[in-house]
């Protein structure tokens, strides 16, 4: 008889307020089996980091590597925001200082059809009692927004065969750690019996008491750190006789008096760091309305096409969480206002096609100017009132404009938004007929800030330039 434990954590997603009485559940947890010589690995199963967070923005994601290496994990698959959530050479770098194995097989340079340098497929583990546990780790293969980024990710259906012939005849026990979703993970179970365990993620959806599908077991322990899944495995000559699984509530931990400062210090450093970088000088205040045009709602629009080098854009007010004021602005100030990992996107329609996306946006218009919104890379609380720059519509009359020309229904236009629009259900024109192209690696705060700099530099700045301009003259 043999007992392996394991213990499971996902989609923490920056909330560092969570961190220490999970890090003491963990660890505590860990030194308990071990005493009991009993086995017990750990595992993450993705978007442990979120650029919401001012010091994971501020570091790249470098602090979230930091604190997952404070647990020993025995190996983490990566989630969306440590996929798309960084620029191409970030993610290359985010785990150069980790304790543990990246488990990732789906996840390909486009450059060379090379597996991610910093990840390996698998890895098998072998007890004391010398049952052999195989971990994979697979993360949701987003193609529109993997592909500009450089990567090249596989379907599921296409590497779970070749990853069973590979590892076939190689362990006794298979963990699948699963950034892919509740539906694929039924998906899996149905399909490949061969798994023993999916511990899944993405969906942030829960398993109180994990899920049998097909003789493997489901589980998942939500969002944010709320809850830390245990799972226990009980085996008779090296095969599983018995498995228990169960969350535990991080609220109903104990905290200590340092949680406090320690969480606060998260934030403060994070704050330090980005106040350190300067980014504009406004002469006055941007402010932003809730309704309609707003000084601060032009600029944003203004940057969006000095990005993306377009001549209109679309964007609502829910986005910008707070004015600008007036004075030297930093990144922590952007970051604060802007805090929404949200990449951006050219959409190039028909002049039929634009018609029918603007009237889709009217139609929803006061629906969605108290609407709250939820995930999807939206980190704000409503959606607010959609804004338009070059684009201009006649409601009695149904007709929309172009920088002031009615839309030909046969010409070709192309606008900048951000990828929130693409994601969301209440614009489908986008989705369906729009030709969409992303614009990588920059954040919608990324595109705000270096307009706010090109438009409003810095004195220090003006007077590096105009010694430079004299030393020309």
């Amino acid at each position: 008889m043999e007992t392996i434990h394991i213990l499971h954590t996902n989609d923490l997603h920056s909330h560092f307020e969570n961190w220490p009485r999970m890090r003491r559940f963990l660890l505590e947890k860990q030194q308990t089996y071990r005493q009991q010589n009993e086995t017990v690995y750990t595992f993450d199963i993705g978007d442990a980091m979120d650029r919401s967070h001012p010091l994971t923005e501020a570091t790249n994601g470098q602090i979230n590597t930091e604190l997952l290496n404070q647990i020993g994990y025995d190996g983490v698959t990566i989630g969306n925001n440590e996929g798309i959530g960084n620029s191409h050479a970030d993610l290359e770098h985010l785990y150069d200082h980790a304790n543990f194995p990246v488990l990732l097989a789906n996840l390909f340079e486009q450059s060379d059809e090379q597996l991610a340098e910093f990840a390996q497929p698998y890895q098998i583990m072998t007890t004391e009692a010398g049952t052999r546990v195989a971990v994979v780790g697979l993360t949701a293969p987003f193609f529109l927004t993997y592909r500009p980024n450089g990567w090249e990710p596989v379907t599921i259906s296409e590497e779970m065969p070749k990853l069973l012939a590979t590892l076939e005849g190689q362990y006794d026990v298979l963990i699948l750690l699963s950034h892919l979703g509740i539906t694929t993970d039924n998906w899996l179970a149905a399909h490949f019996p061969e798994i023993d365990v999916i511990c899944g993620a993405h969906t942030h959806h829960l398993l109180k008491d994990g899920l049998v599908v097909n003789q493997t077991l489901l589980t998942a322990a939500e969002k944010y750190g709320h809850y830390i899944g245990e799972i226990t495995l009980t085996l008779e000559d090296h095969q599983i006789t018995d498995e228990v699984a169960h969350t535990v509530l991080t609220a109903d931990l104990p905290v200590k008096k340092t949680d406090k400062a320690e969480i606060e210090g998260y934030l403060k450093r994070g704050h330090a760091l980005l106040k350190a970088q300067t980014v504009a000088d406004l002469p006055e205040s941007l402010p932003i309305k809730a309704v309609g045009e707003s000084p601060m709602m032009m600029t944003g629009l203004k940057a969006l096409e000095t990005a993306t080098e377009t001549d209109a854009a679309i964007l609502n007010t829910g986005l910008f969480l707070t004015n600008l004021p007036s004075g030297v602005i930093t990144k922590d100030d952007v970051q604060t206002q802007l805090p929404h990992p949200m990449h951006l996107i050219k959409v190039t329609l028909k002049g039929y096609d634009l018609w029918r996306m603007v009237l889709e946006m009217e139609k929803n218009r006061l629906f969605l100017r108290k609407f709250p919104i939820k995930g999807m890379s939206f980190r704000g609380k409503i959606f607010g009132d959609v804004v338009y720059d070059g684009i201009a519509v006649d409601l009695n009359l149904r007709r929309v404009f172009w920088h002031g020309q009615e839309v030909q229904p046969d010409q070709t236009y192309t606008f900048a938004t951000v990828d929130h629009y693409l994601f969301i259900p209440f614009f489908p024109t986008i989705e369906i007929v729009g030709e969409t192209e992303f614009v990588f690696p920059d954040f919608l705060r990324n595109a705000v800030a270096r307009y706010l700099a090109q438009e409003y530099p810095v004195q220090r700045e003006k007077e590096d330039q105009g010694d430079r301009n004299q030393t020309k003259s």
